[in-house]
């Protein structure tokens, strides 16, 4: 019987589980999708058992595939920053309030001002408190739902309710903890000074654990439910941002990994806590014990491209074109879509913009521009958001020596080729990364029961598959977009303003 890790991560739009073996081969990989909530501008909701059920069928579904498997640890990736409210018998309160939720602005300036300001709160953590993160979501409902929130007694991320309901356990790792903001990312413990601050109860947070560590075994519950092995360890895991970094095997200086999915995420490892001077970065503990994690995330990446196919569907009388036919028509289109940029804001922006008010948008449209200019412009307009994070982070000492795409725009030679061109590096995929989360945490599952000595080696183990050089004339038209296309946001600035004040965009 082949001896197996498994992989589960709880994603935005499903649930993905797969198999690798001890060599970081995937031996099997299942998803099984879901949908959200959006009730108000704004607000994305999910019911969390929406994730138990994912996660149930796509562990059936895999289970199914390779029944003849020993599995003998299981990893928990998963979307994070996402409020799970808990009552004291660990019944679900409300709706999960999700990562790319706007709502809670006025809830971030408060924590600010508890904080002593911007300087206050980096001095905590070293993080900005961003519209999105768990911390402001947690004072949204003390401000918003006061009934509710008198039954709060825990606060769990994604992946962490799986585990609960997997093990029993309440718990959670560095990495996700780091994304509350609510969490000391120079010491690797929870920010209970902030937190009293605020005056939150830290028992409302789970114990936190080193990303290997074991921190449950499937119960007899979990076992029933998910077809697993009562008694098989569960580690930690990781956050989806930064547990995919080590599926990509980006463990080095100067590696750097893209992440186009619904968000769009540049990230790397780090020997030590840089600065975070402004806040606009995102500075977290790595699933490596000995190492943090460096990352801008863009709220809008994949999703975009999303979007532009759904409008053309509603054109074509709902006939969606595929993400492939998408990328075969913006191929038509010459490097630089004929001068036509594309702002990706389209749910707001996070990095390097924390502004929920950002707005998305066409500069430069002609007459002459046709459908294949503008599916290139969507592309080239989330490498230049890419590229706009990864400037941030030149200014800190990072540099670049390689990129490792991941996500589902990594199966884009064109996407991929775009990214080489602009940043004037190679492009590499590697084998198990297009999984994503589930990838890094069935490695860190691995680590967790010494399949592998560190997460180091583990990040080793990742094979490169696809490679893409940088095109010099091709990489120096899209600089000279890109200089525009940094102009564009300070520009639009108050355009955004107006639109929101004027109730234009209700």
């Amino acid at each position: 019987m082949t001896q197996a890790l498994l992989g589960i991560d709880i994603g935005t739009s499903g649930c993905k589980a797969l198999l690798i073996d001890a060599d970081g081969a995937v031996l099997a990989s299942c998803t099984e999708t879901y949908g959200l909530s959006q009730p108000h501008p704004g607000w994305t909701e999910q019911d969390p058992q929406l994730w138990i059920e994912g996660a149930r069928v796509a562990v059936a579904g895999i289970l199914a595939r390779k029944p003849d498997v020993e599995i003998v640890a299981v990893g928990l990736s998963g979307q994070m920053h996402g409020l799970t409210p808990l009552d004291e018998a660990h019944k679900v309160l409300r709706p999960a309030i999700l990562w790319n939720d706007q709502r809670n602005g006025p809830e971030c300036d408060e924590i600010n001002e508890r904080a002593g300001g911007i300087e206050g709160l980096l001095a905590r953590t070293n993080n900005r408190m961003l519209v999105g993160y768990t911390g402001g979501k947690i004072l949204w409902m003390r401000n918003n739902e006061p009934a509710l929130f008198s039954r709060l007694r825990h606060v769990l991320n994604p992946k962490d309710y799986l585990r609960l309901v997997l093990t029993g356990e309440l718990a959670t790792e560095v990495s996700d903890a780091s994304g509350t903001g609510l969490f000391d990312t120079r010491k690797r413990v929870w920010a209970t000074g902030l937190l009293g601050l605020l005056g939150l109860d830290s028992s409302l947070l789970p114990p936190c654990h080193e990303s290997h560590v074991v921190s449950g075994r499937v119960s007899k519950s979990g076992a029933a439910l998910f077809g697993l092995p009562a008694g098989a360890p569960v580690v930690g895991g990781g956050g989806d941002s930064v547990i995919q970094t080590i599926g990509s095997g980006v463990i080095a200086p100067g590696e750097l990994q893209t992440t186009i999915g619904t968000a769009g995420i540049v990230a790397t490892a780090l020997d030590e806590p840089v600065a975070n001077p402004d806040g606009r970065l995102q500075v977290f503990c790595n699933v490596a014990p000995d190492k943090w994690h460096c990352m801008g995330v863009s709220l809008n990446a994949g999703g975009a491209m999303d979007w532009l196919r759904a409008l053309l569907g509603s054109f074509a009388g709902g006939d969606t074109p595929s993400a492939e036919r998408m990328v075969a028509i913006a191929a038509e289109a010459p490097v630089g879509s004929r001068g036509l940029l594309f702002l990706p804001y389209l749910n707001g922006e996070r990095c390097p913009h924390p502004d929920p008010s950002a707005r998305g948008g066409f500069v430069g449209l002609t007459a002459r521009h046709g459908a294949a200019d503008m599916a290139r412009s969507v592309m080239e307009g989330v490498t230049h958001s890419l590229f706009d994070i990864y400037a941030l982070m030149e200014k800190v000492g990072i540099g670049r020596t390689v990129i490792k795409a991941s996500g589902g725009g990594a199966r884009s030679a064109l996407w991929r080729q775009m990214q080489a061109d602009l940043f004037g590096c190679d492009v590499v995929t590697t084998e198990g990364a297009a999984e994503g989360g589930a990838f890094g945490a069935a490695l860190i599952a691995g680590v967790g029961v010494g399949v592998w000595p560190s997460a180091i080696e583990a990040a080793r183990s990742c094979r490169p598959v696809t490679r893409e050089t940088a095109d010099a004339a091709a990489g120096e038209l899209l600089r000279k977009a890109f200089e525009i296309y940094g102009g564009l946001y300070g520009a639009l600035v108050p355009s955004f303003a107006a639109i929101g004040k004027a109730g234009l965009d209700r």
